[in-house]
């Protein structure tokens, strides 16, 4: 196992985690948060897991993963759509603690803050079947031509373009009601519609760029959701 990647892979898991509470307790105004503490702690130990795993299976990809989310080789308008994305969910977030405990704007019973851990949980193991199907799948638009970059149809890719994002709007829902924020969850719609719309820009550079992407759009239809979009 790569040892200095899975300190880097440590390191950025720690200073990510650190921020995203530094953003929930801020805008809740309290530390006596209990959602939230579980909620660092899923990703944690989630992004412990999943990283472990493909350090020892595809550094490759762990390197890319790790990677900054606004790069040279990157496409101009997805470098403008990553940083909109940070700071969104950076307002996302302390709007969250805003509303399900500084102003308690919101209610949330229990079961669907289960629920939503639930969803947070389901949307990370069915990435970890991306990743296995996709040893490709950067965070950012780019042709990976120093990597061999080849169209990846097996899988969860055999039946939607888009597996990652499809799973992640899991993660979007699961977050707000796991935090116990119904304002949070009104958020989510548009953030889908973000990610849709990243989704056809991918596909045009993508079917532009790799070579054999114009077939595999020819074989499977759809997006997201079978027989949806």
């Amino acid at each position: 196992m790569n040892k200095p990647l899975v300190a880097r892979l440590f390191a950025q898991t720690f200073i990510w985690l650190m921020f995203q509470g530094v953003l929930l307790f801020v805008g809740a105004g309290t530390l006596a948060w209990a959602a939230a503490w579980l909620w660092l702690l899923e990703w944690a130990v989630c992004c412990a897991w999943i990283g472990l795993w493909l350090a020892r299976t595809d550094p490759g990809l762990l390197a890319e993963r790790l990677a900054p989310f606004t790069q040279r080789e990157q496409a101009g308008w997805d470098r403008v759509f990553m940083m909109a994305v940070a700071l969104l969910w950076c307002a996302w977030l302390c709007f969250i603690g805003l509303d399900a405990v500084r102003f308690h704007w919101s209610h949330v019973p229990t079961w669907l803050s289960v629920c939503g851990a639930v969803a947070i949980f389901i949307d990370i193991y069915a990435t970890r079947g991306v990743f296995a199907a996709n040893r490709y799948a950067a965070p950012v638009v780019k042709i990976q031509r120093e990597r061999g970059h080849v169209v990846s149809d097996s899988g969860p890719y055999a039946y939607v373009r888009h597996p990652m994002y499809a799973f992640a709007i899991l993660l979007l829902a699961g977050t707000p009601l796991m935090l116990g924020s119904w304002w949070g969850l009104a958020w989510v719609p548009a953030m889908v519609a973000g990610v849709g719309w990243r989704a056809v820009r991918e596909e045009r550079a993508l079917a532009a760029e790799l070579p054999g992407y114009r077939a595999y759009l020819e074989r499977v239809k759809y997006r997201f959701v079978p027989g949806v979009w």
